[in-house]
């Protein structure tokens, strides 16, 4: 099967372009002002509009209000939440919208619990666990610590790069890669041929 590719941290018109025209099948864009790669999300609505179909627009949020969630919502430019805090199933689910739940993975962390305590997330994203930032680490994690059992489709992320994502979906096997500092040339800023490159990559390795 083949891996989806999903490029996060979209910032700028020109980058969201250059990942659709390289054949990504998802961007992720950053409600969360803490973070480099944060967009407002008048801003998010001006990229938006110019994409074309069949390409997922993700929106992340890290413990946000429920109403800038709802507001996101109601905009209609967004396909799916992406959750990156210490958010509950419960949180997750009470806005009756698609969403993908971000794990920080640790040998402390039991991920078939979560697999059944967010058994409505449309997916689990598995990333570096990290004393403070919430995802964009940078930082790869083991691999190892991914049961083969997990009944919800996983997206990888955590420092993936060219040079490592094709081990990557050979050794875990995910339903999607996400990548966001791997393809950059600076934080919130993509490099358009890293990124075709890393696209390149994870497609060989369906191969």
């Amino acid at each position: 099967m083949r891996t989806r590719t999903k490029i996060c941290g979209i910032t700028r018109l020109d980058d969201a372009k250059a990942s659709i025209l390289a054949g990504c099948d998802a961007l992720g864009f950053v409600f969360y002002e803490e973070s480099p790669r944060y967009i407002a999300l008048d801003a998010f609505k001006v990229i938006a509009k110019e994409l074309p179909p069949f390409v997922t627009k993700a929106g992340l949020f890290v413990n946000a209000d429920p109403s800038d969630i709802e507001e996101a919502i109601q905009s209609g430019l967004v396909n799916v939440l992406q959750f990156h805090g210490d958010e509950t199933a419960d949180f997750c689910r009470q806005f009756k919208f698609p969403y993908i739940k971000a794990v920080a993975v640790s040998s402390s962390v039991d991920l078939l619990q979560y697999a059944k305590d967010f058994y409505d997330a449309e997916a689990l994203l598995l990333d570096a666990s990290h004393e403070y930032l919430k995802g964009g680490t940078g930082q790869t994690f083991d691999w190892n610590l991914i049961p083969h059992s997990l009944s919800k489709p996983i997206v990888l992320a955590g420092g993936l790069t060219v040079d490592n994502v094709k081990e990557a979906i050979k050794k875990v096997k995910p339903y999607a890669v996400d990548v966001s500092g791997g393809v950059e040339e600076s934080k919130g800023i993509k490099n358009s041929l890293k990124i075709q490159a890393f696209i390149k990559e994870t497609q060989d390795a369906a191969v």
